[in-house]
């Protein structure tokens, strides 16, 4: 099992040019993925997403590559024929206009198409093949952290398992008991009507106590809360995502939760939903983390 958030980073430098890769993720119902990568790079982004989502099933993902310090995929070019036209415009427009011509070597640089880069190919390909690597071991660091938060889950995961079944428990032992009682009032409130009449048969009695706890069987309920508890804990053991999984079984629990408090009428075993509906709604907030 592996929670839906996370980071992860890895870095790799090669003759003063540094790419750094960052992943990290939050919670989302499907796999929703940024990436930004430098212009450079752009060739790489389908690479990239299919890396991603070859390891990730869900949420909502940004990945971001950085570039920082000066490659040998560019080289410098300086375009002298431009920066000197460049440089006699602007000179002319100053005195045109009665102004003194100041021009830095900074500000000509910066004129555009007197700066540019000339492209290798074949270290540019490099370099994209560190981007590669770098967001595969970011990824590796990310999964790392995943799996370690997801351990801690499927604890929290299966302690609310346990809670759900003990509940559903202390209702299977009051339900026969709330017969019992229906049917020990029953009697006496005909008693009580009839006053000095004929009282009706034991048949008719046990006829009426049949349907009241025909209305009150909740045996099948329990049956399949308890078969939803295995299958719960089934997959916290198994490997690979199980978010979907989880969310389904989660809303069958609540399901089985209002059914049981539909038919129960009776006031500890009302009390006694309320409490299981608690742990499954804790069950449903925890599942929402999961991968």
């Amino acid at each position: 099992m592996r929670s839906m958030t996370g980071f992860g980073a890895a870095s790799i430098a090669r003759e003063g040019r540094t790419l750094r890769a960052e992943v990290r993720a939050v919670n989302h119902r499907f796999l929703q993925l940024k990436l930004r990568v430098p212009s450079e790079f752009g060739y790489l982004e389908p690479e990239l997403e299919k890396l991603v989502r070859a390891r990730v099933e869900r949420g909502s993902l940004s990945l971001s590559v950085h570039a920082t310090g000066s490659g040998g995929a560019r080289t410098p070019h300086v375009d002298f024929a431009a920066a000197a036209r460049m440089r006699e415009q602007l000179e002319r427009l100053a005195r045109e206009n009665g102004l003194e011509p100041k021009l830095d070597l900074a500000t000509l640089v910066g004129l555009p198409g007197v700066l540019s880069g000339e492209v290798d190919e074949a270290e540019l390909e490099r370099e994209g093949q560190d981007v590669v690597a770098a967001v595969g071991q970011a990824i590796d660091d990310f999964e790392e952290m995943r799996a370690r938060e997801g351990v801690a889950m499927a604890k929290d995961l299966a302690r609310s398992a346990d809670a759900i079944a003990e509940v559903a428990a202390r209702i299977a032992v009051r339900v026969p008991q709330v017969v019992a009682e229906q049917h020990a009032a029953l009697k006496q409130r005909v008693a009580e009507l009839l006053a000095e009449r004929p009282a009706p048969s034991d048949a008719d009695l046990a006829r009426e106590v049949a349907l009241i706890a025909d209305r009150s069987d909740v045996a099948e309920e329990l049956a399949r809360l308890e078969s939803h508890i295995g299958q719960l804990r089934h997959l916290l053991e198994k490997d690979g995502p199980v978010g979907r999984q989880l969310d389904f079984l989660v809303q069958e629990f609540l399901r089985e939760a209002n059914t049981i408090g539909s038919k129960a009428g009776d006031a500890a075993v009302a009390h006694l939903v309320v409490e299981l509906k608690t742990w499954i709604e804790r069950l449903r907030e925890q599942v929402q983390n999961v991968e």
